[in-house]
Formats: structure tokens, C-alpha cells, sequence
């Protein structure tokens, strides 16, 4: 049986024109600082954002570790919202590497509040209290959906948090999707943060590697902490390369992610309104939210997939789709008719 993957947009597979670009890519020893591709990918992704520096890394949980670390001591405060991919799905990295505490401020339907997070925080606290030193932003939101953030909101943050002396640091996993969706320059993203990690295998279907942008002096630290994490790599401009492409080549067609999460959502919606929050449907991530059915979202799960569609279930009824660069016009018009025959049979 052919299989529609909706997992995640971690999933394509290396195009030819990637896979010839890694062939021909020049390479030395990245520890020791020669490997000539990832050196040059480096600065080009830095001046995109309008940064001095960038540092490829293999996963997006360790260049958003790595910013986290240089913004933050052990024994000082993150806020992020209660979704976030830096509290939910880095594993407690913070804590565990680098002894940073965190809380959360609510973010309705997953979108910035910038006066809720400044509120929130209590910077210079002195010496009984943790002082809140930084503030992370994740655009697009993963787990609201894929939903981007507003510039706006965002330009108010920094305003509201530059005099407090709290940074920023932006999650920008899938920020290419949500340049796209908003055109939004890349750079006014840029001005707002110090620290930025963005991420290669989302959306632009490279197969590894992320990238930490900031300061040179923050990227030279964070480069002795990538290896004392263990994430030192040597001929990695072969993913570089790789990564490289899918920049140039790819991220243009993303709009045709977001038509198709579009055309699924809406197909779910005329079946049950409940079932997916359209507002919140503007890049690649397709949310369904199961509690109004006699389903939990792994046995749903189960069920597309036994039907041909892979899925992700998030939540005791927060299921997960995807689109990306993988699928084609007919496999979003199979993969949707499976989709709604199997929500009409569990309502």
C-alpha cells in the first residue's frame, strides 16, 4: 500500500539536484574550522538575517540550546509560551545542560501577546528571587498550528523588553514558511532577536542541519559549547550543501505547502467546524482537534494510517498534519478523502 506521509515535513527524501549539489560540494574538517562550504553557508544565512555570524548545526533542539546558553547564565530565567517547542519538546534541555530555569505566559490560539510575556517577567530580581534575563519566540508555532507570529507583536516585544535589558531569542524552525506566508523580510525578523536558530530539514527538505545566528562573539562561544555537547562535526559541507540548495532552490514553492494544508483544512471544517480552527491555518500545519468525536488521536491515528495516511498524534486529541514538498496535488486529494470519511465514521 502507498503510504501519504503527514507526519511532519522532516520527512522528504534529498532531491536529485540536492543530491548532485552534495556530490560536488567541497569539504574540509569543520572542528577545524576549513571545511570551505559550511563556512561560506554560514555567512550567507547570517547576512539573510542580518547577523555577523552563523553556526550550522546538526538539529534545531541544539541551535536553539546553544542561543538559549549564550543569552542565558545557570540560575537565570527563560519565559516562553506554554506551548512552545523549548518547553515542550527539547526534553528539559535547558534545565539539563545549561541549569536554566523557565516559565510560561499564555499565548490564545498560540499568538504573541507581547504585554502578557513582558508582564510576566521580573528581570534584576536580585538575591532571593530568579531574574527573567530573556524571552523566546517560536515563528511559526508548531504546536499552534503554524501559525506566524505578527511582526508587530513582535517589534513591540523588542521594544517593550530592550530597556528591561531581557533578549530574545527566536525559535525559527519554520520561519522560511512563515516569510512566505507573510513576506516579511528576513532581516526585520533579524533586528528583533539576539540570538536566531533556523532550521534546514523543515520545509526546505534538506536532510539534517539547522543554524544559530547572533553576534561573532556569541557564535565563536557557542561554537565551544556545540562541541562540548557532543554536536562538533567534521565534512559537513555535505549537509551544508545540502541545506544550501533547498534555500535557494526550494523556498519558493512553500506557498504550495500552504495551499495544500489550506485545501485539507477545509475539507475537515465543512465535515465538523470543531474539528480545526481555520483562522489558524496559514502555513504547512494542519491541526485537528478531536474532542467533539468518539476518538482519541493515537486511535485515529491508527486508523489513517491503516487507511494509507500517516499522521502524528500530539495529544490525548490533538492530531497533526503536514504538508511538504514530498506530495503531490493527488496524494493531498486522496490523502484529504481518506481524512474526512475517516472523522465522518467517529462522529
Amino acid at each position: 500500500m502507498k503510504m501519504i506521509d503527514l507526519r511532519s515535513d522532516t520527512v522528504t527524501r534529498p532531491t536529485s539536484g540536492m543530491l548532485e549539489a552534495i556530490a560536488k560540494a567541497k569539504v574540509g574538517d569543520d572542528v577545524y574550522g576549513d571545511d570551505p562550504t559550511v563556512i561560506a553557508f554560514e555567512a550567507k544565512v547570517a547576512e539573510l538575517f542580518g547577523k555577523e555570524a552563523g553556526l550550522f548545526t546538526a538539529t534545531g533542539s541544539i541551535a536553539n540550546q546553544l542561543g538559549i546558553r549564550s543569552l542565558i547564565k545557570p540560575g537565570e530565567e527563560l519565559l516562553a509560551d506554554e506551548r512552545a517547542h523549548v518547553v515542550r519538546a527539547e526534553l528539559g534541555a535547558a534545565a539539563v545542560l545549561s541549569g536554566v530555569t523557565t516559565r510560561t505566559f499564555h499565548s490564545p490560539k498560540a499568538r504573541l501577546n507581547p504585554d502578557s510575556a513582558i508582564a510576566l517577567a521580573h528581570p534584576n530580581a536580585g538575591p532571593y528571587l530568579v531574574s527573567t534575563v530573556a524571552i523566546a519566540v517560536e515563528n511559526t508555532h508548531n504546536f499552534g498550528g503554524g501559525v506566524v507570529q505578527n511582526i508587530e507583536a513582535i517589534e513591540r516585544l523588542h521594544h517593550l523588553a530592550a530597556p528591561l535589558g531581557i533578549k530574545l531569542h527566536l525559535d525559527g524552525a519554520r520561519i522560511w514558511n512563515a516569510h512566505v506566508a507573510s513576506s516579511v523580510p528576513f532581516a526585520r525578523y533579524g533586528a528583533c532577536f539576539e540570538t536566531v536558530s533556523v532550521c534546514f530539514s523543515k520545509g526546505l527538505g534538506a536532510p539534517i542541519g539547522s543554524m544559530l545566528l547572533s553576534t561573532r562573539e556569541r557564535i565563536e562561544d557557542a561554537r565551544i559549547w556545540r562541541k562540548r555537547f557532543g554536536g562538533g562535526m567534521r565534512q559537513v559541507g555535505l549537509l551544508a550543501a545540502a541545506a544550501d540548495y533547498g534555500l535557494t532552490h526550494h523556498l519558493a514553492r512553500l506557498a504550495t505547502d500552504h495551499a495544500h494544508a489550506r485545501k485539507i483544512a477545509e475539507a475537515i471544517s465543512a465535515v465538523d467546524s470543531r474539528l480545526v480552527d481555520l483562522e489558524s491555518v496559514e502555513t504547512n500545519i494542519v491541526g485537528i482537534e478531536l474532542q467533539s468525536t468518539r476518538s482519541n488521536a493515537s486511535d485515529f491515528a491508527k486508523k489513517l494510517g491503516e487507511a494509507g495516511v500517516l499522521s502524528g498524534a500530539l495529544g490525548s486529541h490533538y492530531l497533526r498534519l503536514v504538508t511538504h514538498g514530498d506530495l503531490t496535488s493527488s496524494d493531498i486529494d486522496e490523502a484529504t478523502e481518506v481524512i474526512t470519511t475517516s472523522l465522518r465514521a467517529v462522529l
